[in-house]
This record gives structure tokens, sequence and C-alpha cells, in this order.
């Protein structure tokens, strides 16, 4: 039986335990304060047990593809550099950490932020192909402002660079295992998808991006273990497409294996993105906080679309309630399928589910916005001395308040007084403290 204190190897990197958090938006930014914010972020889960923590999506170019504000960008090297400090901090407790690296192509700012494309108005998006028509249609209505560049042979391949060189930075600074962000409508979701990607040269079958990709970190990061997290789009609408099939998912991960990449992370999702990536409520309290008001008109371009929004917010919340472990069928077919560890994230809340999922349908657990109520959340998870019930379960509600205030910019962090309230008493119970296991707060 696979335990999730068990170790596992990742490429030649070897995880102390098979938990890991997944990665979030931390809106860092790339000030002066950049690296202590991700610090403070991210050490927590570390110090807690965690046997991998993944930094959330950081861009590989200087310009243009953050899919929110504040996103990290990881062209400069110098800046870069800088980011030791977290590896150091995250080896220090004796947990292994991954670079997640983005762009978001269509999903970036400059389409969906009003604000932002006031102030960068001559910022183009990188697109795979043309947008499609239900997209141009957004685009029309005023919802949308599409200005592509459809990417030339030549300038694919200079992107794929893009995503080399910055693993080459972040493998100098220290980072374990870099993550490729293939799903959530970014720019390798989109070579991915058949909804996006009409191309006629050889990036017309998405996977060769993925291949390009390996192998420019291959020359310039060297065998650094890569994983890549890759989507289904069997949530979308069913009168959209063409879109991405379960099986089709399952090939795209067995010819990732093959091709080198060390890991995978199936996701089920949607050709955009919706609430089919965070499933649970609606977020009323955050559409509802004052603070982010003016924010959200600034983001989605005048009172009204703000509402437009909220309101296509709340119909997405009842099309994707909450669903627990809402990935794992994909994961136990695509495990069946390969033989590189499948990591499983989505919806996974208990210790007991955790533990009816290892072996079966993954290698790997991980888990997201429960880290925005508890970041030492591991400390109750791992079960070192065969002490934790089964029924043992975070705290978070998956209300998805820390969700949309992100679209202004604002840090991801738990603003439901309920779920604060029960996090506060576990500390003062000392819940998220490990004695006697190497790490305490």
């Amino acid at each position: 039986m696979t335990r999730l204190e068990d170790p596992l190897h990742i490429g030649d990197v070897r995880i102390p335990n098979r938990l890991y958090r997944a990665p979030l938006l931390e809106c860092a930014g790339n000030g002066p304060d950049a690296v202590d914010t991700l610090i403070g972020d991210l050490e927590p889960a570390a110090r807690a047990g965690a046997g991998l923590v993944c930094q959330g999506a950081t861009i590989v170019r200087a310009e243009g593809g953050c899919a929110a504000p504040n996103m990290t960008s990881v062209a400069d090297p110098a800046f870069v550099a800088g980011l030791e400090r977290l590896t150091d901090a995250i080896h220090d407790h004796g947990g292994k950490i991954a670079i997640q690296l983005e762009h978001g192509g269509l999903r970036s700012m400059e389409t969906w932020h009003a604000a932002y494309r006031r102030e960068h108005p001559d910022l183009q998006q990188l697109a795979v192909s043309r947008p499609p028509l239900p997209l141009r249609l957004l685009d029309r209505a005023g919802f949308l402002a599409y200005d592509p560049h459809v990417m030339s042979t030549e300038e694919v391949y200079e992107l794929a660079a893009d995503f080399g060189r910055s693993a080459g930075y972040a493998v100098d600074a220290g980072y374990d295992l870099v993550h490729i962000a293939g799903a959530n409508m970014g720019i390798v979701h989109q070579f991915l998808s058949p909804f996006y990607n009409s191309r006629n040269d050889e990036f017309g079958d998405g996977v060769r991006f993925l291949e390009v990709v390996h192998d420019e970190i291959r020359t310039r990061a060297g065998d650094v273990p890569l994983m890549a997290k890759v989507p289904t789009e069997t949530e979308a609408p069913p009168f959209v497409g063409p879109r991405l099939t379960h099986g089709e998912t399952v090939g795209i991960c067995r010819r990732l294996a093959d091709v080198g990449y060390d890991a995978v992370v199936p996701v089920n999702g949607s050709v955009v993105w919706d609430m089919s990536i965070v499933r649970g409520a609606f977020p009323a309290r955050a559409w509802r906080d004052e603070r982010f008001r003016d924010a959200y008109v600034d983001a989605f371009g005048g009172r009204t679309r703000a509402l437009l929004v909220a309101l296509g917010n709340w119909v997405e919340s009842r099309w994707y309630d909450f669903d627990p472990a809402w990935n794992a069928g994909l994961c136990r077919d695509v495990r069946d399928a390969v033989d590189v560890p499948v990591l499983a994230e989505g919806g996974i809340r208990e210790r007991g589910q955790i533990d009816e999922l290892l072996g079966r349908d993954c290698d790997m657990v991980g888990m997201a916005r429960p880290f925005y109520a508890e970041p030492e959340l591991p400390a109750r998870l791992l079960d070192d001395e065969k002490q934790v019930s089964s029924d043992t379960s975070v705290v978070c509600e998956n209300c998805n308040n820390c969700t949309v205030p992100q679209a202004t910019g604002a840090p991801g962090v738990c603003r439901t007084p309920a779920v604060l309230k029960r996090a506060g008493e576990l500390r003062r119970q000392h819940a998220y403290e490990r004695d006697g296991r190497g790490n305490e707060t």
C-alpha cells in the first residue's frame, strides 16, 4: 500500500513524501519585496513537511503574457538569481521546489483587463492561431479585446527558447524541478487545443511545441526533472468545439512520457478560463467586498461589465459545482498508460481520500486553495507516527472568495471568517506543529 509519507522519485530527484503544494497565484510581482513575498507564501508549506512546493505560474518573457496582475516574470537572470534565497529556505526544511513556467497567450491581461489595455495600447497577444469564432464574437461585443499576433514558425521556436532560458536561470538559482503550465488556457494549452490551434506548420500538432520546449530545457538546464500539466476540455459546454477529449489527453500524456517528461499532471477543464478550474460556491462575499469594488470596475471596464462578469461567475458556479477529487478518473487512465509519476490535484480535501487515491489513481497528491487558509496544512495531514485520522480534513470550504480578488492583483489569501476562525482554533491547539518530526512552527 502506497502511503502519503512514502518517498517518490521524479526523474533523479527524491521527494521525501507524496504531498505537494500545487501552483497558486502568489501575486508577488518583480519588485524589491518579491522574493520576501514568495518566501512568506511558500516556506510555511515546506516547514510543515510538504515534500514538494510548486511556485505558481511565472512568465517567461519580460513584457506581456501575464494572465493576472502582479505575476512574476523570470526572464531576467539577475532577478531569478535572487530567488536563491527562496530555494534555500525550502531546502532548509528538507523539501524540494518546482517553478512553473507560463505564458498567457490569448488569456493574457492584454485581452481582458480594461485598465491594463489602456496603459499598454501597443501590446499584442501572442497567438497560436487566429482566435476562434466564439472569442471573436466576445471581442465584437466589447467584453474582450483582441489584437493578436499569430506567431510564425520561427517565433514559436523562439518562445520555446524562452522557456528553456527561464528554466536554466531557475536551475542555477537552486530549483529542483521545472513545471510547464500546460492547462488553464495558457499558451501551452492553446497549442494543445484544437479549439485554438489551426496552424498548418509542424506546430499544428500541439505536442510538437512541448517537444521543442523539452529540448530547449535539456540544452539550457540539463537533466532537471521536467513535468507538465495536461488538460482535457471535456467540461466545455457541449456546443463548443472542436476540443480535447479524455482519450486524446491520455494520448498526449503518453507522448510526453515518451519524449522525456518525468511526470504529468492531468486535469479536466474547459476551453476558456472558468470555474471548471476552481469548482465550488459562488464567491458572493468577494464580489460584495467594497475594498475591491473600484478595482473590479477598472479590470472589467465599467460597473455594468463588472456586474455581468459576476453574473457569469454565478452561472458557472451552478454548472461547475464542487466535485471531490474531480481529476481522479482521468489520472487513473493516464497512470495506466505511462511509466512516469502521475500527480493529482483538484478537489482533494481529506486524508482518507488521499489514501484511496495513492497507488490507484496517482503517485502524488497536491492541494492548492486550501493552502490559502492553512499555509502549514501538511502538518495536519502527514502521518509520520500513524496517528492522523482518515477523516482529517482541510478547513477550506471551496467558497472561492480567495480567487476573485486576484483579478485586481490582490494576494491569494482566505477571506472567509468561518474558515479563518477554524484555522485559528487549530493553531491554538498546536495542530500545525510537528514536534519531533524535524519541523516546528
